[in-house]
């Protein structure tokens, strides 16, 4: 007796019908996308902290790279946009495809570890590096972002899409985000045989010497007594546990993070089914080019993608440049780099917390309502942060916890949204211009983002580098000042209020497709369709 077979469901075109199926397939493509992607606060803090490249000269190459970043979105868009071949598995899977091939070993590729190499070669490795990572990160993200619309038509489809992406990112970013520094850091604790192996990774300054002669590392400077076997070796500068970078294991935890995003983009190319035309005119004047300057200022006047913008470069400026002064200052500060990880993860629980509620929160309110909702929270988050260092030192990580949990409601909120109130944006652009031009406007979105996220850390370096928080390259974690410590958290604290600011900004007040003009939008687009069909 056979077994019968599941019947597929189809719907009026001939696609099998949207379910959970393109739901978690979409997941684990951002899933793969944030394997490498949560990557990039590493890449500062291993070039900083374990290859010890000077404040000044790294914050200047991480500005090239990431302006070269910026450019290379639109230029690939365009690409994406005007290519009209035909390909097996469609154009989009197959721009996602060799992107993954390439972050299989991209991510590891700027992780060479090779600390005692001269500045020049140093140089070489990262931009070579960087530049191979960020190629085969751009050629699988854009076209990602944009399948998004092509996926379904449907308003509440794509902001379930837009959910499960956050899912996904989520649990691609957490993972490492989470366990890497678990692995990448080592507790210093004293070794009798050869107490002070530590100081061989660090050059002391001239004139600095006796601030770091290796008596001083011999005796528990809170106690005065002697250190014994196993004992926990603490600065005699700032009293917290001394914690070194392992940068041999970044780069195989990177290697390893590349097959594991593979695997989820995989799994995204197998089940997720397009069902809108990617081959479809780019606009109505019979399928000419994208002309990137016109689009550009095109893209300027679409208020909703200048709004989610925004809001996007607020969050890269604050969070993403604060991750590397955020591991350091754990490091020197609270003496626990090593879960710096775990700690952050409390400001991704609200978002968890929120996910299985935002459909239907999203349904009877509006995505800009919503999210405009969260920009608020965000707001309280960042003047708690802004309170913590002033806290006694025994309360300060409680506070400052308590704090990310209210920014990460904020950014809980926007999160889940993003992506849709991102495609909305786009319907945006077809409305007001009659050009849809969906992979240039998701990609110049991306620009902006990748700007952010190449400024804002380059920025944030250079000043660790000056007087005003006076962290010293040289000295790696070990020998930071209890001064430079107190600084890093002003500096993390300021950091994550401009990004709640500029998320309010964006969302709450320049983003405008609420839920009355998302309504006469979807109305006048789908009337405009079936007088072209």
């Amino acid at each position: 007796m056979s077994k019968k077979q599941k019947t597929v469901e189809l719907d009026a075109n001939g696609h099998r019908k949207f379910g959970i199926r393109d739901k978690l397939a979409y997941a684990a493509g951002d899933a793969g996308c944030n394997m490498s992607f949560s990557l990039k606060g590493t890449v500062q803090t291993f070039w900083l902290v374990y290859m010890m490249m000077e404040t000044g000269l790294f914050s200047l190459l991480l500005l090239l790279v990431q302006v070269w970043d910026a450019i290379n979105d639109p230029l690939i868009g365009t690409l994406i946009d005007n290519d009209k071949r035909k390909y097996k598995m469609g154009k989009y899977k197959t721009y996602i495809f060799i992107g993954a091939c390439g972050l299989l070993v991209g991510g590891a590729a700027v992780f060479l570890p090779f600390p005692d190499a001269d500045t020049i070669v140093k140089v070489v490795l990262f931009i070579l590096g960087y530049i191979v990572w960020d190629a085969a990160y751009t050629m699988a993200n854009v076209p990602y972002g944009t399948m998004l619309n092509i996926v379904t038509e449907d308003d509440q489809e794509r902001a379930s899409l837009s959910v499960f992406r956050s899912i996904g990112g989520a649990v691609g970013g957490m993972l490492p985000g989470i366990i890497l520094p678990m692995l990448i850091w080592q507790k210093v604790t004293f070794d009798p045989s050869n107490p002070t192996w530590f100081l061989d990774r660090i050059e002391i300054p001239e004139g600095a010497e006796s601030a770091f002669s290796p008596d001083k590392f011999l005796t528990n400077p809170k106690t005065g007594l002697p250190y014994v076997e196993g004992d926990a070796v603490l600065s005699p500068l700032t009293h917290s546990q001394l914690e070194i970078l392992l940068g041999d294991r970044v780069f195989w935890a990177a290697l390893i993070m590349g097959v594991l995003g593979f695997v989820f983009f995989m799994l995204m190319l197998k089940n997720i089914t397009i069902r809108g035309n990617e081959y479809a005119k780019l606009n109505d004047e019979g399928g000419e080019k994208v002309n990137l300057l016109k689009s550009f200022g095109t893209f300027i006047k679409n208020r909703p993608a200048v709004g989610c913008t925004i809001a996007a470069m607020g969050m890269f400026l604050g969070m993403q440049s604060a991750s590397t002064a955020t591991t350091i200052m754990f490091a020197t500060h609270f003496g626990q780099a090593s879960l710096s990880g775990l700690v952050q993860l409390v400001g991704f629980l609200p978002m968890f917390i929120f996910m299985p509620f935002a459909t239907k929160l999203v349904k009877k309110h509006g995505k800009k309502e919503v999210a405009s909702i969260g920009s608020i929270a965000g707001l309280v988050g960042g003047a708690i942060l802004c309170i913590f260092p002033l806290c006694p030192q025994n309360v300060q990580l409680v506070v400052y916890m308590i704090g990310l949990i209210f920014f990460g409601l904020g950014m809980g909120f926007y999160n889940c949204v993003s992506w849709a109130m991102m495609g909305d944006a786009i319907d945006y652009q077809e409305w007001k211009t009659g050009k849809r031009e969906e992979s240039v406007v998701y990609a110049l979105h991306s620009f902006f983002r990748k700007l952010a996220q190449g400024v804002g850390p380059a920025a944030v370096i250079a000043l660790m580098g000056t007087p005003i928080i006076g962290y010293v390259s040289a000295l790696g974690t070990v020998g930071q000042s209890p001064e430079t410590a107190a600084r890093l958290c002003w500096l993390v604290a300021g950091l994550y209020t401009l990004s709640a600011v500029c998320q309010f900004v964006g969302i709450a007040l320049v983003y405008n497709i609420d839920r009355k003009t998302l309504a006469t939008m979807k109305a006048d687009l789908a009337a405009r369709h079936a007088e072209n069909a």
